[in-house]
């Protein structure tokens, strides 16, 4: 295996029109709608933070659901078509499926115990479950499992400063 110069994909970042890219045919990475949206909405919060890695002939090696969700609104027309991708020029098919594979298990998964610890930073820090849900992408029924509260307090926190409910209400239809 030949050396890789590591600065090397960086140092090809450039803004390229999203319909030169096309997808690979082997990668195995599904996400699930909602996660989209969750991608969309972390774009639109944080910026777009990770290009797509591409081979020279701009196929994709990784950033398959950041290139799908460029071309949705909002963020077809707030990235004018375009997308940021490096350029990484591997010797043959199989360097490419390694890139893919390896890009998408180093990301890894989320422990329970790490995210009920931000979950409670969060709230302690006075997010509202809605903007929590929002943000993280999670299920309010998601957050309650992770925030150690009582069903009563939780109830309590998701109709706090909602207006038109009352609580004997909110308990009745639970």
């Amino acid at each position: 295996m030949t050396e890789v110069d590591v600065f090397g994909p960086l140092s090809s970042l450039q803004w390229v029109e999203r319909d030169r890219l096309h997808a690979n045919d082997y990668n195995p990475n599904k996400v699930s709608e909602e996660n989209l949206e969750l991608l969309i909405q972390s774009i639109l919060t944080n910026g777009w933070t990770l290009p797509i890695v591409v081979r020279p002939d701009y196929t994709i090696i990784d950033g398959f659901h950041r290139w799908t969700v460029a071309g949705r609104e909002p963020l077809l027309s707030k990235l004018g078509g375009k997308v940021p991708v490096v350029i990484v020029p591997h010797d043959n098919e199989a360097d490419d499926i390694f890139g893919t594979i390896t890009h998408n298990r180093a990301r890894g998964t989320h422990l329970l115990e790490p995210m009920k610890a931000i979950v409670k930073r969060l709230i302690n820090e006075g997010k509202t479950v809605q903007e929590i849900s929002k943000q993280l992408g999670m299920r309010p029924e998601e957050i309650f499992r992770l925030s150690d509260f009582s069903r009563d307090e939780f109830l309590a926190m998701m109709t706090d400063g909602v207006k038109g409910y009352s609580k004997a209400a909110i308990y009745k239809n639970v």
